[in-house]
């Protein structure tokens, strides 16, 4: 645990650090978020922060190789390689996107590409945990991993509207991810727990925490599409590794639910990011137009629009990450009968934070 922490540090300062380096850099270059009539933020503010968390990741990987504890995750390069690759990929994507605004088919291409060369790498999708499912084409690997991959990527695309939103629930998701990855290694292996979905985990989360300060209303930088693009990629690969872990033989009545975990957990993590996806995609399939074109209906825009200020959208939108995602885990750490009425309890209080503008405004109507 003191490895992946030390990791995790390091890998937090270099982002933290190099975040103003790149902020000048894009003003220099005038490289700013347009103000758009969906956007939220007032005054151009410059992106490319996506590129301080890439160092961040790299060096918080770098530092992994060194330690006597995580270099044999290095024993095996073939995964590392391609994620590191892909990472490198998609951040040079993001960055030729954040200075020229790539048409939308030409970003999904790259993304694509980043995927696909993961997969072949070996990270990919080799069994479903739930059913015991085993893929047995090489084919149907490589495509479902691009899908998953694709998937990730653009809903923290999505959500990455709000000043902070995108980072701060990418490190509670990745938080609660990290200590369901860390478990099943500590009880698959407990002579040699080191892995990479944990190592993984452990520099986005460290990547997201050291830019968080820079990003956090009012943001003085945004982490753009280089940002975005690489987090979604990184949360995926973390999950695609994790279910290698799994062995389908695990799928007893009493294991059942941990089994299902590598399923659960990646979906109870990237909720708010999956609903926002997929409300917006019917949302504009039914109004003929295609799913990447852009709006103001996102969850957060809806959020302003119920009275909320943008920093308590976002603490909000935190908590419901908090609930959904370590909700999740402690159903494998402490029994139901114990969990469901504190998760009930939060789930209560939660919906009355959210909905206590509009209950305002409805008595201050009715006082009228």
């Amino acid at each position: 645990m003191r490895a992946y922490l030390f990791v995790l540090l390091v890998s937090a300062l270099i982002s933290y650090l190099l975040t103003p380096m790149v902020r000048r850099i894009a003003e220099r270059g005038l490289i700013f978020s347009p103000l758009r009539e969906r956007d939220v933020h007032s005054v151009p503010t410059p992106r490319l922060g996506g590129v301080a968390m890439f160092a961040g990741v790299m060096g918080g990987l770098l530092l992994a190789s060194q330690t006597p504890f995580l270099a044999r995750v290095f024993d095996e390069p073939g995964p590392v390689i391609g994620i590191a690759g892909a990472a490198a990929l998609l951040c040079l994507l993001g960055v030729v996107d954040d200075i020229w605004d790539l048409h939308w088919s030409t970003k999904l291409a790259g993304q694509a590409l980043a995927a696909g060369f993961m997969a072949l790498m070996g990270v990919s999708l080799l069994s479903i945990p739930l059913g015991g499912v085993i893929i047995g084409s090489p084919r149907m690997s490589v495509a479902l991993t691009v899908l998953v991959v694709l998937i990730s990527i653009n809903a923290v695309n999505f959500v990455d509207g709000l000043d902070g939103l995108a980072a701060g629930v990418v490190s509670i998701g990745g938080a609660a991810f990290f200590v369901y990855s860390y478990g099943l290694a500590v009880d698959a292996t407990p002579d040699s727990y080191a892995n990479l979905a944990s190592l993984i985990v452990a520099v986005l989360v460290g990547a997201c925490i050291g830019f968080l300060p820079h990003n956090f209303n009012p943001a003085r930088i945004f982490m753009g599409d280089s940002g975005s693009m690489l987090i979604g990629l990184l949360l995926a690969a973390s999950t695609i590794r994790v279910t290698g872990q799994v062995d389908p033989a695990l799928l007893t009545q009493e294991r059942a639910f941990a089994a299902a975990m590598p399923i659960i957990l990646p979906v109870a993590v990237m909720a708010l990011p999956l609903l926002d996806l997929g409300l917006a995609v019917l949302r504009r399939m039914l109004a003929g137009k295609s799913p990447f074109s852009a709006d103001a209906k996102h969850l957060h825009h809806r959020m302003l629009r119920l009275g909320h200020s943008h920093a308590r959208a976002v603490l909000l939108l935190y908590l419901w990450t908090a609930i959904f995602a370590f909700g999740s885990v402690s159903f494998l750490m402490f029994r139901a009968s114990h969990v469901l009425p504190v998760l009930g309890a939060l789930v209560l209080i939660t919906l009355g934070l959210t909905f206590y503008p509009l209950g305002r405004r409805l008595a201050a109507k009715e006082k009228a």
